[in-house]
């Protein structure tokens, strides 16, 4: 098996992203990760761009990173400095990393009017910068800028910056689609004639996605020869990103025979794909290939029934190489088969033709047909699948709730008041809350009505809460502001995550509805957790 490195840039390409910042902490947090997900290079940041990366170059050096070189990232010195004289270089010097990239200008066009100098004197930027490195620091990367733009438009002097880098120094050069614009085969057009002219080069691989092509260009590089291959997590960038990770590792190490992981550390990617998405604070993609969760979601209740058999019918590899996990949705498209497999997940091993199942198929396609989603609300389908069994217990019945808004004054925020008539047992609750919104004063009612018999709701909190305007059917004449809602609601406690869902033309009815299956989920989930524990225990003895 041969092997490619992987040089993670996150933390740097990454961080341009529109939508992506990440604090100090944030990029040590990070970096953390990847060292466990077994990443060869971290690139930290560019040193002399600003105080954040600074104070991480500072910080990260009190961790002991056990698979991960640190990388700073820079520049060749300006045309009208000498490497002495440069700050840029002096910066990525005081970082003290073991790795240390720069990138330089291989287009002429950007020679001209980026630099605006002559094409001579960027080659001997290129030189003086690298060897005025080189004995400074153990491994020496160029990232040669907008290569392949700079190829198609004067293919020997792109060639020429190459070779300039090697003299200079550079372990490698990294060829470089900085737009994004090429294809696959021009990547491989261009690499075989590189390696032609440069046949003792050691080269890796940087792509943009502005063609949706980066993880292929990428893929096509390491088939040629590319001994390090970069990117991101998640594919964050600039523009439209930079290449996945998520897809390009588990491509070569599944499907080329390329080792770029040390060894079981594959079923961490999708673990660190959803990290670095939280601390991004941005959604995760669903259906990224790999690492998402839709990714081995399966929903037609043909594919349900094959994969059942044989989970290869319809899934690439096995989910859990990349520590993922196969899902099977439910939806008005379901079959029995999607029934028995969910039950079976929930400890029902149930028959095909038991009247059960049919029962439930038929609440199933009823309640979805009116606009409830449970292939998302798996929690409120557990709770329905245990009521349609007979085996949900009645936690509480709530009998009556009013919800308050007023507003007095213009310049003041609305005021939200909430009181609900709740039956817990033969004891009625009458209790009133406020809140920051009708929800909020609502959530607040309910949990203060049950509080004081269930303890175990001041655990939980509300992590997401989505809305959705929609229509059911093209025949009810309702749209706009009198379409059906459709509320989910994410819970979390401090050992899981729940959704739950509700569907009303009234928006605080459909949050209603979301709102008491996820007080009624958290309880029949701690009742679960008993029972396990006392079958535990009872079996100990």
């Amino acid at each position: 098996m041969s092997t490619i490195k992987i040089y993670d840039t996150t933390l740097r390409d990454g961080s341009q992203a529109e939508d992506v910042h990440f604090s100090t902490e944030d990029k040590v947090r990070i970096a953390c990760k990847l060292d466990e997900l077994g990443i060869h290079y971290i690139e930290g940041g560019w040193p002399a761009s600003n105080p954040t990366d600074q104070k991480f170059f500072r910080e990260i050096k009190n961790y002991a990173l056990k698979n991960s070189r640190i990388a700073a990232f820079g520049s060749t010195h300006p045309a009208k400095k000498t490497p002495e004289t440069d700050s840029n270089l002096a910066a990525l010097i005081a970082a003290e990393t073991d790795v240390v990239t720069i990138f330089g200008k291989t287009w002429d066009v950007h020679v001209h009017d980026a630099l605006r100098t002559t094409l001579e004197r960027n080659l001997e930027l290129i030189y003086n910068s690298l060897a005025y490195l080189r004995p400074r620091v153990r491994e020496l990367f160029f990232d040669a800028e907008h290569f392949f733009d700079g190829f198609k438009a004067n293919r020997d002097y792109a060639v020429s910056c190459l070779e300039k880098a090697l003299e200079g120094g550079a372990d490698v050069v990294i060829l470089c689609d900085t737009n994004g614009g090429s294809t696959p085969t021009e990547i491989s057009e261009i690499v075989r004639e590189v390696k032609s002219r440069i046949p003792d080069m050691p080269f890796g691989i940087h792509t943009h996605n502005d063609s949706e092509l980066a993880v292929a260009n990428s893929l096509m590089a390491a088939e040629l020869g590319a001994v390090q291959v970069q990117g991101t997590i998640n594919g964050y960038g600039e523009r439209c990103g930079n290449a996945n990770l998520c897809s390009i590792i588990p491509c070569l190490q599944l499907k080329m025979g390329v080792k770029c992981l040390p060894e079981k550390k594959l079923s961490l990617l999708s673990s660190t794909a959803h990290y670095v998405a939280e601390i991004a604070n941005l959604g995760a993609f669903h259906r990224q290939p790999f690492v998402g969760r839709s990714a081995f979601a399966h929903k037609g209740g043909i594919h349900v029934s094959a994969v059942r058999r044989n989970a290869r019918t319809y899934e690439h590899i096995v989910p859990e190489l990349v520590g993922n996990k196969q899902r099977i949705l439910l939806s008005d498209l379901a079959g029995q088969s999607n029934i028995l497999f969910k039950a079976k997940r929930y400890g029902f091993h149930l028959d095909k033709d038991d009247p059960f199942v049919l029962d439930l198929l038929s609440k199933l396609k009823n309640l979805e047909s009116q606009g409830y989603e449970y292939s998302a609300a798996e929690a409120s389908f557990e709770l329905l699948l245990n009521r349609t069994l007979g085996r949900a217990r009645k936690y509480f019945t709530l009998d009556s709730y009013r919800v308050l808004e007023s507003k007095r004054d213009k310049d003041e925020e609305p005021f939200s008041e909430a009181t609900v008539m709740v039956r817990v047992g033969g004891m009625l609750e009458h209790t009133a809350a406020t809140g920051k919104g009708p929800v909020n004063a609502l959530d607040n009612s309910l949990r203060k009505a049950l509080e004081k018999f269930y303890p175990s709701l001041s655990e939980m909190h509300l992590a997401d809460f989505k809305v959705r305007v929609f229509s059911v059917n093209n025949t009810n004449n309702y749209s706009g502001t009198a379409s059906r809602v459709r509320v989910l609601i994410e819970s979390a406690d401090h050992t899981s995550q729940w959704v739950t869902v509700g569907v009303s033309f009234n928006i605080i009815e459909a949050s209603r509805q979301a709102l008491v299956d996820s007080l009624n989920y958290k309880l029949f989930k701690d009742d679960q957790q008993k029972l396990t524990k006392a079958i535990k225990e009872a079996e100990k003895d």
